[in-house]
């Protein structure tokens, strides 16, 4: 049995009508509604999150200004110059990865970032959650879709290898970022269930040995806390304990906007960052978590949508991933805020003060857009 449900484009009757001004502008109108509505949504929430720092705010609304631009900018490229630079643009990230732990900037014990004369402090492996699935989705197309057993073994080594050297730095979210938006490209191309199973069970033999070769002391006690955050309510138990408190104090509507008291009484840390999820369900209670993960829902939608009209395999292997990645940020932070998953330091996507993920993904996004409002009419 094969699993190939992005190989079979729906057709699109609307490719033989006149030109909008959004395909001139290369934006898809849907998609880029709920954006803003999401980002516009953030700030209201912000706002509160980072008590009441109008500062703060005007910093978030340049950054998500900056992304925004981003996300144009990357809608206007053709999606044959993705494919064209995959491999250079993969080996100048691998170079960058490997230069961050040999000269990079370090900061509360990790060292994550470059600092060139003439630019900006970045960090390479937010740029890798874009260029591993675009490698990997430009690896695979090239070759007979569903994938040999070499060429899944290829694309494995293009996933791992950043994988490996960002976990060194160390940051474990952000390579599980990475990895996740790559194996969804090598899940999507179609391989066999039988190697998925295979796959899972190297992954349960692995695990144990990351625990005691891989994982550092600190990543082991977010496993810890996890399984019992009572074992040290006032140290590293402290910020799930609260967070908790805060989503369960919300109830079904909430006490109101700037009106938590987790959060404003300096009980809830990291309110406007990572936890900023448990700030919105104590304001705005059930109700509001519905709408966010409502509006959330309707984005994941409208680029499955999008993956799945993409004209060829590598579009539909990109689109794809970056979809499921983006579905990993709200798994990931939303399943952590609430206990269920152990703190990895992902924030919630577009919400959270910050704005290295954000520009990643508002690029992603933008590829999104890129593969949608390029597609060219097929004739006979």
């Amino acid at each position: 049995m094969r699993a190939t449900g992005f190989l079979t484009p729906t057709p699109d009757r609307g490719l033989s009508r006149q030109k909008s001004i959004w395909s001139v502008l290369h934006l898809d109108p849907v998609l880029l509604m709920l954006l803003l509505l999401l980002v516009g949504g953030g700030l209201f929430v912000l706002y509160s999150g980072a008590d009441r720092d109008f500062g703060m705010i005007k910093a978030q609304g340049i950054r998500m200004g900056v992304a925004l631009v981003v996300m144009l900018v990357f809608a206007q490229l053709d999606p044959s110059i993705y494919r064209r630079w995959a491999p250079w643009l993969y080996l100048v990230g691998l170079v960058a990865l490997v230069a961050v732990l040999l000269v990079g900037v370090g900061a509360k014990g990790a060292q994550r970032w470059l600092a060139l004369p003439g630019l900006p402090r970045f960090q390479p492996s937010e740029l890798m959650k874009l260029v591993v699935p675009i490698m990997a989705a430009w690896f695979l197309s090239r070759h007979f879709i569903p994938p040999r057993l070499t060429h899944v073994a290829v694309a494995l080594a293009i996933v791992l290898i950043p994988m490996a050297l960002i976990i060194k730095q160390p940051d474990l979210g952000t390579a599980l970022l990475v990895g996740a938006a790559g194996l969804f490209v090598v899940f999507f191309a179609g391989i066999s269930w039988k190697l998925i199973t295979a796959f899972l069970a190297m992954v349960s033999v692995a695990a144990p040995m990351m625990w005691f070769f891989v994982m550092r002391d600190y990543q082991k006690q977010r496993v810890l806390t996890l399984l019992d955050p009572q074992s040290d309510p006032l140290g590293a138990g402290w910020n799930i304990i609260q967070s908790k408190t805060a989503i369960g104090s919300g109830g079904w509507s909430g006490k109101g906007w700037l009106q938590g008291t987790q959060s404003h009484l300096e009980f809830l840390p990291e309110s406007h960052t990572d936890f900023i999820v448990a700030v919105l369900a104590e304001e705005f209670g059930f109700v509001g978590m519905l709408a966010l993960l409502g509006l959330y829902l309707l984005i994941l939608f409208r680029c499955m949508y999008i993956a799945v009209n993409a004209q060829d395999s590598f579009g539909r292997l990109v689109a794809g991933a970056l979809t499921m990645t983006f579905f990993i940020y709200i798994f990931v932070n939303i399943g952590m805020v609430s206990g269920l998953l152990p703190v990895v330091g992902v924030p919630l996507p577009l919400i959270s003060y910050g704005g290295t993920s954000s520009v990643t993904l508002m690029a992603a996004f933008g590829v999104l857009m890129s593969i949608h409002t390029h597609r060219r009419m097929i004739t006979a």
